[in-house]
């Protein structure tokens, strides 16, 4: 049976649609590799998947503001590639698998120089910086937005690789909670957290509470143990996130791909506060957007958030449900995780 290596990583998005792969990858390829940077979140998560190896490298990330340290990026990007390309001959993968992310760039590079077939996959509306540098390398690009796909030449609409464990969440999990008859409303900024999510919540939380029973999923180390209230509940992280979506009925959310698909396969109604222009590419602005306009969300921009606005924004949430739901309901169901599969398969050198 062949070999597979996996990569991607910079925020956990990069890495669920790998995870999301794992059982279909493991009937086709004995081994999974998994190349990812030395401390990102990806080692981590890829930790608790014993029957996957994973392989640390040098990464750089580009920071979007004028910094010495991006004059680094070259002399890291190059002892990266040579590291990749050394792995890459000693395990002798038949395919590569690329989620983006700036730790993928220098395993791509290595794998398409070495002649592995390498398949990609792009959560946004528009390629991410690692995607359009290594597009012309890899003989898949994957998308989850169709018209993505329609302005590539190697491009192909698969939808968003949505974890499978999301769909089987454990409703019992609410019974140790006095929620009564209110509607429950999860918060998610992130993998790392959104402070300007968690001050909003935290700003607005007499006002939630009135309407909602909060679960607030703050990130790693932006607890707030000052802010209490019966009818809220804040956890820095959990493993056990389909537990939290199966009782929830509105989310507040950041604009990153695969977590507004994963409520939009959910069915859960959304406000997206995507994350700041001023600080990232405008990649959620623009998922946030096209989320808008097919009617599955509705969307606060960081530049317009005020208290009043959220509250206003909130209460239209409210009051769209249903018109979201129905929308949410007409949209087809892909298979995108078969999709993905058979591509890669499809593509496996022997």
């Amino acid at each position: 049976m062949p070999t597979i290596i996996l990569t991607g990583g910079g925020t956990a998005g990069h890495v669920f649609g790998n995870i999301a792969l794992l059982d279909k990858l493991r009937t086709y390829f004995d081994r999974i590799i998994y190349i990812g940077s030395e401390n990102g979140v990806e080692r981590d998560i890829v930790s608790k998947y014993h029957d996957v190896e994973y392989l640390p490298v040098r990464s750089v990330k580009l920071i979007r503001k004028f910094t010495f340290k991006n004059f680094t990026i070259p002399f890291v990007l190059m002892k990266s590639y040579f590291q990749c390309k050394k792995i890459i001959k000693e395990k002798k993968p038949n395919v590569i698998f690329s989620k983006g992310g700036y730790v993928s760039i220098p395993v791509v590079w290595a794998g398409s120089n070495l002649k592995v077939p390498v398949i990609s996959h792009e959560s946004d509306l528009s390629l991410g910086l690692a995607n359009r540098i290594t597009k012309n390398r890899v003989k898949v690009i994957c998308t989850t937005f169709k018209q993505t796909a329609e302005n590539l030449k190697n491009g192909v609409y698969v939808g968003s690789p949505t974890r499978i464990k999301l769909l089987h969440g454990n409703k019992d999990f609410a019974k140790q909670f006095n929620i009564g008859n209110k509607k429950v409303l999860i918060v998610m900024g992130g993998s790392q957290g959104s402070q300007v999510i968690n001050q909003t919540v935290w700003n607005n939380l007499d006002f939630l509470t009135k309407h909602f029973f909060v679960f607030h999923i703050t990130g790693k180390n932006k607890k707030n143990d000052k802010v209490k209230n019966a009818n809220y509940v804040q956890v820095e992280y959990t493993d056990k996130v389909e537990d939290f979506l199966s009782i929830s009925d509105f989310a507040i959310t950041r604009g990153g791909s695969n977590a507004i698909f994963e409520f939009l396969t959910l069915k859960i109604p959304m406000l997206i506060i995507p994350l700041s222009k001023k600080i990232s590419r405008g990649d959620q602005i623009q998922n946030a957007k096209y989320f808008e306009k097919e009617g599955f969300a509705l969307t606060l921009e960081e530049e317009n958030l005020s208290n009043e606005n959220f509250k206003q924004k909130i209460e239209e949430l409210i009051s769209k449900k249903d018109n979201i739901k129905r929308n949410m309901e007409k949209l087809p169901q892909k298979d995108s995780l078969s999709e993905i599969f058979n591509i890669i398969k499809q593509n496996t050198k022997n």
